[in-house]
């Protein structure tokens, strides 16, 4: 017997993580809500919260046998990863931590799709120092894109274009990585035609479901603008879900995976995965019968999904702020939400920088371009007060 309700504990309480505790608030959950600072999204809705560094192995085990949840999901990929490993012989860690350690670096992820699974990605090498950097830039060949492997939003990523750049690509992969590490991934940049998100969910009771796939926009590795449905080839779609298939089988668990895709012609390259909600799959959150974060928990909590409905051509643009400050103010809802079958989420951030993602814009209409410029007129409607 599945006895409810159950004690999650999040990992990490950003806007992914605020939608999470609400679809485990809707059905009864306690939700403990953690991160390294302050008022954080999920928290202003959480049952309990604590606030400490969670890179912190003894705090991070201090926290967790402090209150003793059934469930903990891992909502970041900066974590003492170790402890999970020890945790989880007693408590449901979800991802898995081996799931969580392979993807909260890029060197691990890409080369178990690429080595043990033998799966199409970009072109790829490491580099620990800007010597072996211009040794291997050369193999690689430009342009190519550099990044941390650990990072997060395109954060440290660039494009380079010829070895003049190297240096500065350099100086700001080191600078935005997470952790300790000076190992960064120099990548093949494909010239894809698009790039998808596959929401993937994988069972307790073994099946593996899809959402329709994800179309979406990147700026420096960040996340812009997604729509779905995105419009692929019965073949291209059949090969994205064999492989996001074989990728979430290997890490093994249950939940919800975000596995993105370069799109060329026919051909369909893995790219990138997270073991959890997609910043990009915040569109369903009006797209769907029932969103992303809704999904995730009713696969952590082994309930049942009997279908996944995707109603409307429908399209998210985020917002992002435009000045430092401390005491975040916006104006333009009621400009934004003029609309029909239009909506805005505000993070509820207690602070901000610029270029920030502060929210989201969703919207639904009878074809994608309709959607987008819903969207987008939202989005530009919000303004952030300067102070």
């Amino acid at each position: 017997m599945n006895l409810f309700p159950k004690k999650i504990m999040l990992l990490g309480s950003g806007e992914l993580g605020k939608e999470v505790a609400i679809a485990a608030k809707r059905l009864g959950c306690h939700v403990i809500a953690c991160d390294r600072y302050n008022n954080a999204p999920a928290m202003q809705i959480a049952d309990q919260f604590e606030v400490f560094n969670m890179n912190n192995a003894s705090e991070l085990k201090e926290v967790i046998y402090k209150f003793n949840p059934d469930i903990i999901i891992p909502e970041i990929e900066a974590l003492a990863v170790d402890v999970l490993k020890e945790i989880e012989q007693n408590i449901t860690v979800i991802p898995n931590a081996r799931a969580t350690a392979i993807t909260m670096n890029r060197d691990k992820i890409r080369d178990l799709a690429s080595n043990d699974l033998n799966i199409r990605t970009a072109k790829f090498c490491y580099a620990m120092n800007e010597s072996e950097l211009d040794f291997r830039a050369e193999t690689i060949g430009y342009p190519m894109l550099i990044k941390p492997v650990m990072s997060s939003s395109g954060k440290g990523q660039s494009l380079v274009k010829n070895k003049n750049d190297l240096a500065q690509a350099w100086n700001l992969a080191i600078e935005k990585s997470r952790g300790q590490s000076n190992k960064i991934i120099l990548e093949e940049f494909i010239d894809f035609d698009f790039e998808i998100t596959l929401l993937t969910i994988r069972q307790s009771n073994g099946k593996t479901l899809f959402c329709a796939p994800i179309g979406h926009e990147q700026k420096n590795g960040d996340y812009q603008c997604s729509w779905q449905p995105a419009e692929l080839s019965e073949s291209v779609l059949d090969n994205a879900q064999k492989i996001a298939k074989r990728v979430t089988d290997n890490l093994g668990g249950v939940g919800l995976f975000g596995v993105e895709f370069f799109i060329k012609g026919e051909e369909v390259i893995f790219s990138e995965l997270s073991p959890r909600p997609h910043d990009t799959g915040l569109v369903t959150l009006i797209s769907q019968n029932l969103n992303e974060f809704e999904l995730h928990v009713r696969a952590v909590l082994g309930i049942p999904i009997p279908e996944i409905v995707c109603h409307h051509a429908s399209a998210s643009r985020v917002i992002l702020a435009s000045n430092e400050t401390t005491d975040v103010a916006y104006t333009g809802l009621e400009k934004a939400l003029s609309q029909s079958d239009t909506n805005l989420f505000m993070f509820g951030k207690p602070s901000s920088t610029e270029g920030r993602r502060m929210g989201v814009a969703v919207a639904k209409a009878k074809t994608i371009d309709e959607a987008r410029n819903k969207v987008d007129h939202a989005a530009q409607s919000v303004q952030f007060i300067n102070e």
